[in-house]
Formats: structure tokens, sequence, C-alpha cells
């Protein structure tokens, strides 16, 4: 089952990085390009050679329609698609300026009551998700430039926010039995402290 659940986070993420990566890369040609029809009707370039001003322009050259509407569906999914690996790995921030204070079972108590509420909390938004997606979709509604329908983003947030919760749930239930079994945690990681 441990096998499963790692396999599971570790392909969100590297899909979540793939997508990540080609948003960078279309980020990048549509500035480039944004950037290159700027030079062609500048004046400086106009006045150093019309021809080559003109030649530039004709190429079509300019930013990639819609590239911030791929951006926002494609950030979306990325974050929802990072969450499993960051859950396994106890890889959320938290503030313990008072539980270092606190005896060894308490602290444990509370890593499995806050591993519980996130779950539930994954297990909502994952809800939410799915309710969204389902009014987009009988609505029809789409995106304002490029037109794909907004749904589409939904239905992959919502794939990855399932494997989010169904890893919470794992984490969840481990360190509830570890909790009770007074044995130490048995989920690998750290998470981030301040």
């Amino acid at each position: 089952m441990v096998t499963l659940v790692e396999r599971g986070a570790r392909l969100m993420a590297y899909v979540g990085g793939l997508v990540l990566t080609a948003l960078v890369i279309l980020t990048c040609v549509s500035v480039l390009g944004r950037g290159l029809n700027t030079l062609g009707h500048s004046d400086v370039l106009q006045a150093f050679s019309e021809t080559l001003a003109h030649g530039l322009i004709a190429t079509g050259v300019g930013p990639i329609t819609g590239d911030f509407e791929l951006v926002e569906a494609g950030i979306a999914f990325s974050i929802f698609a990072f969450l499993p690996i960051c859950q396994l790995n106890r890889g959320h921030a938290t503030v313990d300026v008072f539980a270092s204070m606190f005896p060894r079972g308490l602290n444990r108590f509370l890593e499995a009551f806050w591993e519980v509420l996130l779950t539930a909390v994954l297990i909502l938004i994952t809800w939410r998700l799915y309710a969204g997606m389902e009014s987009k979709m009988a609505y029809g509604e789409t995106t304002f430039l490029i037109e794909f329908p907004v749904w589409w983003a939904y239905a992959a947030s919502f794939v990855a926010a399932v494997i989010a919760s169904l890893v919470g749930v794992y984490c969840a239930v481990t360190r509830v039995m570890d909790l009770f079994k007074g044995t130490p945690k048995s989920i690998s990681g750290e998470g981030a402290s301040s």
C-alpha cells in the first residue's frame, strides 16, 4: 500500500512539474513574441530600417493568444498535483513555537489531529471542485480568448485533488494508528518549521 501511495504521489508531482515547465516555456515565448512585436512597431527600428521593421511585423510575431488563460488553468492543476507528495512527505509549513515545550505524547496527538483536519479540508476542496466542474459543464462556460471549456481545468484539478485526498486519508490513518500504537511516525519527511 505504501508503494502505491508513494508512486501515485510521485507521478502527480512529475506531471505537475511537466505542466509547470510547459507553462514557463509558454510564458517565455509569449513575452519574447510581445517584445519582438513591440520592437517591430517601435520608432527606433522604423527609423533604423523600415524594411526590417515591416519584415518583423509581417512574420506575425507577437504574444501567444490566451497565454494567461492557459497559465491560470495550468497553475491551478500544478498546485493540486504537488499536494500529494507534499502531504506524504509532511512538507506543509508548520509553526511550532510552543510545541517544542509540549510532551512528546501531546505533540503526536497534535500531529494526528492536524493530519486528520487537513485531510478533511482536502476532501472538502475535492468535493467543491467536482461541484464547480459540474456547474461549468452544465453552463458550457468557455474562456474569453481561446474559448476552451473551463471545466477542463476543473477536471484536471479534480483528478489531482482526488489523489491528494487519497494520500491524505492514507497519511491521516497512518498517523492516528501510530498515535494509538505509541510508535514513532511511519510517514517519511519533515515539515518546514518556523
